[in-house]
């Protein structure tokens, strides 16, 4: 099984954004995603942003996950 894990964008600098995922941050590749920009949410996968989510998609991951543990 595969998990993706949802963050808010902290910044993006050639190619590379630092994320903040329920406060821990790190960098990722956002090689993939277009227009990019700081406050943005994003599902992380190995190390990279694979999609644009909304901050709802971001509060609903968060709340299933704290429900599996």
């Amino acid at each position: 099984m595969c998990v993706g894990l949802s963050a808010k964008v902290v910044s993006v600098k050639d190619g590379t954004a630092v994320i903040d995922a329920s406060g821990a941050k790190r960098e990722v590749s956002a090689d993939l995603l277009e227009e990019l920009e700081p406050g943005d949410y994003v599902m992380v996968h190995a190390g990279v942003a694979i999609a644009k989510i909304t901050q709802s998609d971001d509060e609903e991951t968060e709340t299933l996950l704290e429900d599996l543990i």
